[in-house]
């Protein structure tokens, strides 16, 4: 199969399968595992803080971050269409009792700065205390601005907020802005990024912060039950990935801008080229189509993501003679 539903789906390499049958291994709630140390290291010296810790997953990584800047009461600002907001199961407002408040996300992936600063509450007892801003980059395949994320988090910083990056695909952002990731994170107090998506590693993402956060993080990470012991194993996983897999990022952008032009010349389907940054295609079919299409694509052995809007994200798994064989089977399927 072809599968372009998500980066989510990538297969660890033979020798990824190598390096992590051959981690060294502790338990690492007591601190004993030395690859997830080893891991931590490496994550939190490339994004350029302090400290990190290694976590099942991006959605535990974000809420952990939440948990670590807010109390009970307490509000985030975040973007209407962000992870943090509408995909991750409303765990900071179950679970930590953390109101959100989305915000419109603009077409290019910011949060305009005017409608940042009129969203932070006054000091007062009927509103919720405002205390974090939330960005995502990328967000949808785009990529933030340097500068505008200087911008977002210095006005943040003005109004005494904290801040938090889901930076599950920053290493999309970092080679399609042609930075080191540390520019990224640099602006903000805690960045989460993701180990299995485009970085191909079957499990995991990483908090980093300072010291003194992430030790409060390790607390909350046990509370939420996400304390793990032999996770040597799946960590190794994570540095074969950041060691090997950041920098061929480049081809998975190339192959969804190939797959993005190859689709232009099919008037049935409709692709705004500005969305295509990194490794999102987003295509609106033909009124009433797109299940039709979405069957007839799994009938060639291509899976996309189905919705009125077929996003197709590509990935280590995904070559440049794939991309080639789903966008020929997209006109086949409108010139029948």
């Amino acid at each position: 199969m072809i599968d372009l539903r998500s980066d989510t789906v990538t297969r660890p390499s033979a020798a990824m399968r190598q390096a992590m049958a051959q981690a060294e291994v502790g338990d690492d709630v007591w601190g004993d595992d030395p690859t997830v140390q080893q891991l931590e290291t490496l994550v939190a010296t490339m994004l350029g803080k302090p400290a990190a810790l290694f976590v099942s997953s991006g959605t535990q990584s974000n809420l952990i971050a939440l948990l670590c800047h807010c109390q009970r009461g307490d509000e985030y600002l975040v973007g209407q269409d962000a992870h943090t907001y509408k995909y991750e199961g409303g765990g900071a407002a179950v679970l930590g009792s953390i109101q959100p408040q989305p915000l419109p996300v603009s077409m290019d992936g910011t949060i305009a700065l005017d409608l940042i600063s009129a969203a932070i509450k006054p000091d007062d007892v009927h509103f919720a205390r405002t205390r974090l801003l939330c960005l995502e980059n990328t967000i949808y395949g785009r990529v933030l601005p340097l500068a505008y994320m200087q911008a977002a988090t210095q006005l943040a910083r003005a109004h005494g907020l904290a801040t938090h990056l889901d930076g599950a695909r920053i290493f999309n952002a970092a080679v399609k802005l042609g930075v080191e990731a540390r520019l990224i994170a640099e602006p903000f107090d805690t960045v989460s990024v993701c180990l299995s998506k485009g970085l191909g590693a079957p499990v995991g993402s990483v908090l980093c912060g300072s010291a003194a956060l992430i030790r409060q993080a390790r607390r909350w990470r046990k509370m939420l039950g996400g304390g793990m012991r032999q996770a040597g194993i799946i960590a190794a996983a994570g540095i074969y990935a950041l060691q090997h897999n950041v920098e061929r990022l480049a081809e998975d952008h190339a192959n969804a801008a190939l797959l993005a032009s190859e689709l232009r010349a099919v008037k049935a389907v409709s692709i705004d080229p500005a969305w295509v940054q990194t490794n999102m295609v987003f295509m609106m079919p033909t009124a009433g189509t797109a299940e039709a299409l979405t069957a007839f694509l799994r009938s060639r052995g291509i899976l996309v993501d189905p919705g009125t809007t077929i996003r197709m994200v590509t990935h280590l798994d995904v070559s440049r003679a794939d991309v080639l064989a789903a966008a020929a089977a997209i006109r086949d399927f409108y010139s029948a």
